[in-house]
């Protein structure tokens, strides 16, 4: 439909799909790691530091910063991820997607040598999705699909609050009336 409709559109992956996945990722590594260090028997140095290596460093508090700071001197895998992920953000510093594309590929050769199992998911996601990707500095880091996320979500709130109503066409028009500024059907009521 889209291709039809909108032949000129193009198709972006933007940051917070893409920092998300990794961040989940990274948390899954922090937590299969903490449990293996705890069976294993060793002192708990993981315990208490998934913020620490989630947010992004201008937004951790004094304490959080010196526990990472302290956590970055470990060889674990936890580490690792971390610095791949942080090593990830220079990639939305680029302007030109061709210097982008050299950095993704090899940032995703890089992780694919790191043994660390999740990170090496993402890398391959992200080589499946390369191109759209690099539509997101092709459009100029202008557009984002930030704005079609919050009208999917109003959407699914609005049809979850009118769950219970007998017909389809009642739920429509909650939709047209939660959404606003959208043509709206002909019915018999208004409601403004």
């Amino acid at each position: 439909m889209i291709r039809e409709r909108c032949s000129q559109a193009i198709h972006i992956l933007d940051r917070f799909h893409i920092v998300a996945k990794m961040n989940a990722a990274l948390d899954q590594v922090r937590a299969a790691e903490a449990r293996r260090l705890a069976q294993d028997g060793y002192e708990p140095v993981l315990k208490k530091t998934r913020w620490c290596v989630l947010k992004r460093k201008t937004n951790l508090t004094e304490h959080q910063r010196f526990r990472l700071r302290d956590l970055l001197r470990y060889n674990l895998q936890t580490v690792r991820a971390y610095l791949l992920k942080e090593d990830f953000q220079q990639l939305w510093e680029y302007e030109a997607p061709s210097w982008a594309g050299k950095f993704l590929d090899a940032w995703c050769c890089q992780v694919m040598r790191s043994r660390i199992e999740p990170m090496k998911k993402i890398a391959r996601t992200l080589r499946s999705h390369r191109a759209l990707i690099l539509n997101y500095f092709r459009a100029r880091k202008q557009l984002s699909s930030g704005v079609v996320e919050g009208l999917n979500n109003k959407a699914k709130l609005t049809m979850r609050k009118s769950y219970g109503f007998r017909t389809f066409h009642v739920t429509e028009i909650a939709l047209y009336h939660a959404l606003g500024k959208l043509p709206e059907p002909d019915v018999t009521h208004r409601f403004f």
